[in-house]
């Protein structure tokens, strides 16, 4: 034999056998290092030299060779092709099958090779493949596990057992870095701005991504966003900068994390790390969520071999990249990590999911926006138990929020990859930024169907409104509380107050009204497609209402509420039906500036849950001289930011002389006094309230926008509907009431029931659960609805009735036996009460107000250790679960266990209201009727005045509604005077 042939004889079964092992390596152990990244080198380099030599084998030797080895040569080198086509293509995900083709082949060919060589273990050919192929059949799913399951399990988002006692005990405590941030750095020390702010080096391989997140919110969360700079510009001013990291642990990564959030955010606005923003970095090198609780709870971690990947000298770049395509596993890995996938809820609530405590706002742990646990506790999840609606399957996050888009970028699945616009409802952005593509795509977004509105029913309005069920809840917090929590309902002075009749649906029953009558209207706007509350976010910074409009067939508008004034550019008009959260200060200014770190007490929370309703109620008068119809038209409206905070965000500045503080202490020390440093008198502007006065006049050179102008923000219609009523003469008889059934109609009948239940009008809410029950009485929610309503009025045997009635339409119906157990458990039937929430528990798990029911029973049967087992794993759903730690407390008591008893008791009195707080609100009400009325569970929307109602002169009447009606925030302006000029205008920033 020939010398070469030789040299290609011992060469050859060395380079199988490091191509055999390096590919089981390879395959089980995908990991970023150095030496990983070598062996994957070194494979390709074996890879292209051994299909060489078993071509040249193939050529010169194939008549020579056993049979086993010549079939499994030629395995190999079959193999080998798709191997040679991986090294030019790289193994993407689109190339995943050829991947598995050459792994296979090869596999095989090598088998047939090494049982050739197993001369000892049989003489039978037969025999030796088939215990090659039993080892191999071992190996697959083991290597599989190594490579998948094991993988998938790591870095699992889990709860701890108890939640720090005080903030103090959260991320690196006091004495951190990124305080009171909750975030964490991997090796506790700090990560180079240039590591967030290289998101240029993705685009290599993910341009479509890059493209769509470079227009998104993300990337303008921090000094790049003119709303966000101005509010820690004021935050600093007023309390310091260590509470504002509190805000940069998710909204500046590139200045906190590098050290540089120390020094106010004035000295460095406009450098590349102030205006970077949430780069692909700060997402995808979360390495850890340690918590549901948010306030940024992760560790981050430096890659070390990121400097390759942003490295400007094309070689190494070059390289960098060919690794990547050869084997994307490793970085895949680094920057996805299986909770971003599995547990996307969860991942995401890490930062969209808040707290404020004493080292952000001189006073107490209090809730700030909250989108996880209302999702969480909502059919939408598929977690929660007593939700009016359910989708077909549950639903996280990204499908709504990166729903999937076409592309070819590296890693796609399919041709698609989700979205990195993060669709939402921020149009303040876009607009600033002039982006027309991002705008187009959140309006669309937002008018996607996701909500309806439905002017539903007249009903007389001759008796004044009494006033309805109040719902109490325990928590400290400026959001909104939906099924994650269980209200305490006082029913009020209208609970034995039958219903009044309605003519409903509108659509259907062509109703009509007389000149001269006064009607009430009732508009139901409905959730639809929205995983959490509505609207989401910081509610205390928006403009969302419901707008009424009644024109008749002469044109005269007759019935306006929700006007905005200056032509729909300025503030909305103050008595309209608002969707937000009101707050005020420490001496009861409203909480207009972002400065939600100040807030002592909230006036009202009014957001809609995610598959729920909310019915709103208009009194309306029908003028002498209206026509012979009026069309009503309901616009549920949106603007992202309020009027009076875009102008104080772009030019708001304090007027010269408001300021008691003469140069303010920045450090946040006179807040404890409230006395100006150096002086007897009281500080205009502290930690825990602001008296200053703003004008609209700060220069707007350098703001953060595109222009530098204020921009107009657009309103949104979310969702629209109008109907055609019918006018009669005064003198005509009072037309009766009427309502149209249709099966079709019951979700309609149920939705303004569920309106008319959550703002506690009861006996209203029943009437309508009748309907559904006449239009469908196999439907269940009918009787259960009714059941709900009545066992909040505290009528136990009709709820009882109706209860086991929906009961006997479907026995396993989870919502159904959640409140039939609440009957019994008010009752006293324990027994009875704990079987129907084990009913529930096995279909939804983690319904927490479900596990608190049980684990009350549980402790009024003095069954302590096992009530204590039952309300941990509500604490496992969420370590801030206040009636869990209250009900723990109790348990631990009855076991004689005092150490676990005040643990318990401290988180409860940690997270527990401040109920005195209420008392702030008291002289704001009183200012602010409008706000007052708005506060009340049952109210009535009137009009702003107008010609055809009140029969005054254009002029005259334009005033009236200027200073009486539509001025809000901070000033009433002058009637006919822009918000341009108003600017010019002193103006208190905490008075409306």
């Amino acid at each position: 034999m020939s010398s070469p042939a030789n040299f290609v004889n011992r060469l050859l079964p060395l380079l199988i056998g490091f191509l055999v092992v390096s590919a089981i390596y390879l395959y089980a152990f995908p990991q970023a290092n150095v030496l990983y990244a070598g062996v994957v080198l070194l494979h390709a380099v074996a890879g292209v030299v051994a299909s060489v030599l078993l071509l040249l084998w193939l050529v010169r030797s194939w008549r020579q060779g056993e049979p086993l080895v010549r079939v499994g040569i030629l395995f190999l080198f079959l193999g080998a092709i798709p191997g040679l086509v991986l090294i030019y293509t790289g193994a993407l995900r689109t190339q995943w099958t050829l991947v598995y083709v050459h792994i296979a082949v090869s596999f095989l060919g090598a088998s047939l090779i090494a049982a050739a060589r197993l001369m000892w273990l049989s003489r039978h050919a037969v025999i030796r493949v088939a215990a090659v192929f039993a080892v191999l059949a071992v190996l697959a799913p083991v290597a599989r596990y190594l490579r998948e399951t094991r993988w998938n399990q790591h870095g699992r988002i889990e709860n701890p057992a108890l939640p720090p006692v005080t903030m103090d005990g959260e991320g690196d405590g006091p004495t951190g870095p990124f305080f009171p941030s909750s975030a964490q750095v991997y090796g506790g020390g700090k990560i180079p701005s240039k590591f967030f702010m290289e998101s240029d080096s993705c685009k290599r391989c993910h341009e479509d991504i890059y493209n769509q997140w470079n227009s998104s919110a993300h990337h303008f969360s921090s000094f790049n966003n003119q709303w966000y700079r101005k509010s820690i510009e004021y935050m600093q001013d007023t309390i310091g900068t260590k509470p504002s990291k509190w805000c940069g642990g998710c909204h500046d990564p590139a200045v906190l994390y590098a050290g540089k959030m120390d020094t106010p955010i004035k000295q460095i606005v406009h450098t590349p790390e102030a205006q970077a923003g949430l780069g692909c970095m700060m997402c995808h090198s979360i390495a850890d969520v340690k918590s549901t609780m948010g306030q940024g709870d992760f560790y981050l971690e430096y890659p070390t071999l990121h400097e390759l990947a942003a490295s400007k000298n094309p070689v190494i770049r070059g390289l960098h990249d060919f690794m990547i395509k050869l084997n994307p596993e490793p970085h895949r890995r680094v920057f996805l990590k299986p909770f971003m996938k599995q547990q996307t809820a969860e991942f995401c609530s890490s930062c969209h999911k808040v707290h404020l405590d004493v080292p952000v706002n001189h006073y107490r742990w209090i809730r700030g926006f909250n989108e996880y646990d209302n999702w969480q506790a909502s059919g939408v999840s598929g977690e929660g138990a007593r939700s009016f609606y359910y989708p077909a399957k549950p639903q996280q996050c990204a499908d709504c929020h990166m729903p999937l888009e076409r592309s070819n970028d590296m890693g796609n699945v399919a041709g698609k990859v989700h979205s990195h616009r993060f669709p939402g409802a921020n149009t303040a952005l876009p607009t600033a930024n002039e982006d027309d593509a991002q705008l187009k795509a959140t309006e669309d977004f937002l008018t996607s169907g996701a909500l309806t509105v439905d002017i539903f029913a007249l009903s007389p309005a001759s008796a004044p409104l009494k006033p309805g069920a109040i719902a109490q809840h325990e928590l400290a917090t400026t959001f909104a509380v939906g099924e994650e929590a269980e209200a305490k309902i006082t029913p009020g002075s209208s609970s034995n107050v039958e219903a009044a009749p309605v003519t409903a649906p509108l659509n259907r029953v062509q109703p009509a009204i007389r000149r001269g009558d006064t009607v009430r209207v009732d508009v139901v706007v409905r959730t639809k497609r929205v995983g959490h509350f509505f609207p989401g976010g910081t509610v205390d910074a928006y403009d969302t209402w419901l707008e009424l409009k009644g024109v008749d067939d002469k044109g005269q508008t007759i019935f306006w509420s929700g006007m905005v004034e200056d032509d729909g550019k300025g503030p909305v008009e103050k008595g309209a039906h608002f969707y937000r959260s009101l707050q005020v200060d420490a001496h009861g200014n409203p909480i207009n500036k972002r400065n939600a770190w100040a807030t002592r007490a909230v006036v009202y929370v009014r957001l809609i849950p995610p598959g729920a309703a909310d019915t709103v109620h208009f009194r309306m008068k029908v003028p002498e001289r209206t026509g012979s119809k009026i069309t009503l038209t309901a616009r549920l409206c949106y603007r992202k930011f309020a009027w009076w905070g875009t102008q104080f965000a772009f030019a708001g500045v304090r007027e010269k002389g408001s300021d008691n503080a003469r140069d303010n202490d920045r450090d946040g020390r006179q807040s404890k006094s409230g006395i100006a440093p150096g002086s007897d008198t009281p500080a205009a502007v502290t930690a825990d309230y602001d008296d200053t006065k703003y004008s609209f006049t700060q220069s707007l050179h350098g703001v953060s926008a595109k222009s530098e102008k204020i921009p107009d923000l657009p309103i949104v219609t979310v969702a629209q509907n109008e109907v055609a009523v019918d006018i009669l003469p005064a003198n005509a008889p009072a037309p009766k009431p009427k309502t149209q059934l249709a099966k079709e109609d019951w979700q309609r009948w149920n939705d303004y029931g569920i309106g008319l239940l959550l703002q506690g009008d009861l006996k209203a809410a029943q009437a309508a659960f009748e309907k559904v029950t006449e239009v469908d009485p196999q439907n269940p929610d009918g009787w259960l609805n009714i059941g709900r309503a009545a066992l909040q009025e505290g009528d136990l045997p009709r709820a009882r009735t109706v209860l086991e009635k929906a009961l006997a339409l479907n026995p396993n119906l989870a919502r159904t036996n959640f409140f039939y157990g609440s009957l019994m458990k008010f009752t006293g039937d324990y027994d009875q009460a704990a079987s129907h929430f084990q009913i529930v528990l096995a279909q939804y798990p983690r319904d927490r107000v479900a596990l608190n029911n049980l684990g009350r029973i549980l402790f009024l049967q003095r069954k302590y250790t096992d009530a204590v087992k039952v309300l941990q794993q509500a604490l496992a759903v969420d370590p801030e679960d206040l009636q869990a730690h209250y009900n723990l407390m109790l348990c631990y008591n009855g076991l004689g266990d005092e150490k676990m008893a005040k643990e318990h008791q401290a988180r409860y009195l940690r997270f527990k209201a401040d109920e005195a707080s209420q008392a702030i609100t008291g002289p704001y009400r009183q200012l602010n009727p409008e706000d007052n009325n708005e506060r009340q569970s049952i109210h009535e929307h009137v009009s702003v005045p107008l010609p055809i109602v009140n029969n005054l002169p254009a002029k005259r009447l334009a005033a009236r509604v200027t200073t009486n009606h539509v001025a809000t925030d901070a000033f009433v302006r002058p009637a006919g005077q822009t918000p341009a000029a108003a600017r010019t205008t002193a103006i208190p920033g905490a008075q409306r």
